[in-house]
């Protein structure tokens, strides 16, 4: 297993302190968990590159990628 480290604002290590809580975690497992999320997500080939400056904020982007839902049709 290979380690790194992630340095994070105050702020924002209250609010991972918050989630990681909430979801009965600690801080490093739910970072490890956001990442591996992250790249289940990821689909490989060729993709349309993130236009954010900071790599950091891409990886824990939530924007969305992959094939796009069908929306469900009303009863009519």
């Amino acid at each position: 297993m290979k380690s790194i480290t992630i340095r994070f604002g105050d702020e924002l290590y209250k609010e991972i302190e918050k989630r990681a809580k909430k979801n009965y975690l600690s801080v490093p497992e739910l970072v490890e968990d956001i990442v591996r999320r992250s790249m289940l997500s990821y689909k490989g080939g060729v993709s349309k590159p993130i236009k954010i400056d900071d790599k950091l904020v891409a990886v824990f982007s939530r924007e969305k990628r992959g094939r796009k839902r069908k929306k469900k049709r009303k009863n009519e």
